[in-house]
């Protein structure tokens, strides 16, 4: 009998070892660790104001009553009534992807 009693504390302690590792996990989780889904991320967005078509980058992380924008960089503002405003918006775009490339890259 006393040889089974090792093994079956060796067991038992991995069992709670393991319960309570689950257990500090979940907890940070809960709490907003440091996961993928809560880490800032940079996005393209555009925003049209007075008269302008602002073409912009920014970091934004979730939270809880939606994205939290941390920092913002203006890409290029367009004139909602230039008439080439199709080229230069296609054109803002192409900046800001590279730009967001650039600033993904540099973030890690």
């Amino acid at each position: 009998m006393r040889l089974l009693a090792l093994p079956v504390t060796l067991i038992v302690v991995a069992v709670l070892i393991y319960l309570l590792m689950l257990l500090l996990r979940d907890t940070r989780r809960a709490r907003g660790g440091d996961t993928a889904a809560t880490r800032p991320r940079w996005e393209i967005d555009t925003v049209m104001e007075n008269g302008w078509t602002l073409v912009v980058v920014r970091k934004v992380r979730p939270g809880r009553d939606g994205p939290v924008e941390l920092t913002r960089q203006t890409v290029r503002a367009i004139a909602d009534d230039d008439p080439n405003w199709d080229e230069r918006y296609r054109e803002a775009m192409a900046e800001a992807r590279s730009r967001l490339s650039t600033l993904e890259i540099e973030s890690f």
